[in-house]
């Protein structure tokens, strides 16, 4: 097996098997909510959506500062280590509570925005969740960071191990909370599990060698420069995050033009597929950290390493492809929905296909240009992709969720090419070694 798809492999398992998890916990609470009806489910769709928004700001100091740790780990400097620490921490306490208070203040007009063509009762439920779930934003966010933190060190093991405590909790939670409390103790749950896994992971932090080390280092810089420095670095991949999340988000109100039926059938069929996307973007990671430390050793792989990523996603995703439209009735049925949702989940699930497979590419490549520090570049890829997605999707509405998949797949083609051109573009042939292809990235 090749070097380089053999350490991507290594580092994506554990990735992959946390995101899983999550999504676990995404299905199981969707089912539950399911159980209170189609406005409901439309409801914690809103919320759930502005969550992975607000994720994209998280990124600013998680993802930042995994490349700058990744970075350091590489160059074995310690120095570099406890900077990029700092950083994080400091940025992380400077967007939370900003983060939070505008969520707050703004959660009933952003769900009628979104929910403005749905039926109205799901509008009340929504601002129900964002009303528990944004103060929880402060544990949400914290937890990026520690994990942040972990994986630029190599160890993906351990946040795995986190996101399997938190979801467990979710899983066992869920049930007695939104039989309780309806909508919001879908949110409560959520936010408890998440206390003790950031708890478990604060310990992680402390017991970790590398971060260990670093805490006895004298810092090279203060720390409005870490500061700095984790947001120059962070912003691109936050910002292009941010922009496909808000896509998606703006998506669910296109989406809401055809009735809550389609919105929850949307909601669903999109959570089963996260068992696929999930694994793209656990390469993802994996591609960027590795792209980082051989970056910070000094060594230039992007090519190999990004040759290595389209190919795994490519297989998963048209495995995934084939599976979702066999098994579209199974599960739309073990998800619990009613039979008008159900139609239409199938539907969307057997006409997702081309979009999976060449969504795994467009990701794949991302972590390369992310590990490398061209996370910028593949900024204006995403905003031109999201235009076009948001565009064609307004414009084949009238096909139903059969024209919101054309629309997905001819936007993801889009960006796919584009980002081919300009990582062939960039990344050398062949793996350049020695200090000065260290300095020159």
């Amino acid at each position: 097996m090749d070097a380089h798809r053999k350490q991507l492999l290594l580092l994506a398992r554990p990735v992959y098997f946390s995101l899983l998890a999550s999504v676990a916990a995404g299905i199981i609470n969707t089912v539950w909510v399911a159980r209170l009806g189609g406005p409901a489910v439309a409801a914690v769709a809103v919320a759930t959506n502005t969550e992975n928004v607000l994720l994209g700001i998280a990124l600013v100091f998680g993802s930042g500062t995994t490349v700058l740790v990744a970075h350091a780990r590489g160059a074995r400097d310690q120095a570099a280590v406890r900077n990029a620490v700092r950083g994080g921490w400091a940025l992380w306490a400077l967007v939370t509570p900003v983060v939070v208070a505008g969520g707050l203040l703004g959660r009933e007009p952003l769900a009628r925005l979104v929910l403005g063509g749905a039926d109205g009762t799901a509008v009340p439920l929504a601002v129900a969740y964002f009303t528990v779930s944004m103060p929880g934003m402060t544990v949400f966010f914290a937890q990026q960071l520690v994990d942040g933190l972990l994986k630029g060190t190599g160890d993906t093991g351990t946040p795995m191990r986190l996101a399997l405590l938190a979801n467990g909790l979710i899983l066992v939670l869920d049930p007695l909370f939104i039989h309780l409390y309806g909508v919001q103790g879908a949110a409560a749950a959520t936010v408890l599990a998440r206390c003790a896994a950031l708890g478990a992971g604060l310990l992680a932090v402390r017991r970790n060698a590398l971060l260990r080390g670093a805490r006895g280092t004298a810092p090279g810089e203060c720390a409005a420069r870490s500061l700095r420095r984790t947001l120059t670095t962070g912003l691109p991949m936050s910002a292009d995050f941010t922009v496909r999340q808000t896509g998606a988000l703006i998506l669910v109100a296109v989406v809401a033009r055809l009735g809550v039926s389609a919105v929850a059938a949307y909601s669903i069929a999109y959570k089963v597929m996260y068992v696929a996307t999930m694994a793209f973007y656990a390469v993802r990671q994996a591609a960027s950290i590795h792209t980082a430390h051989t970056r910070g050793a000094g060594r230039d792989a992007r090519r190999a390493i990004g040759r290595q990523a389209v190919l795994v996603c490519g297989v998963i995703g048209l495995v995934a492809a084939v599976l979702l439209s066999l098994t579209a009735p199974w599960i739309m049925a073990a998800c619990g929905a009613e039979p008008a949702v159900a139609r239409e989940g199938v539907l969307f699930l057997r006409c997702a296909g081309p979009y999976l497979v060449l969504m795994g590419g467009l990701i794949a490549l991302g972590g390369v240009f992310e590990g490398s520090g061209g996370a910028s570049v593949l900024l204006r890829v995403t905003v031109l992709g999201t235009v076009v997605q948001l565009t064609l999707a307004y414009g084949l509405t009238g096909l139903g969720l059969p024209g919101v998949c054309l629309a997905l797949a001819l936007a993801a083609a889009v960006q796919c090419g584009l980002a081919g051109v300009l990582f062939r573009r960039d990344a050398p042939v062949q793996e350049v070694t020695g200090v000065s292809s260290a300095r020159a990235g």
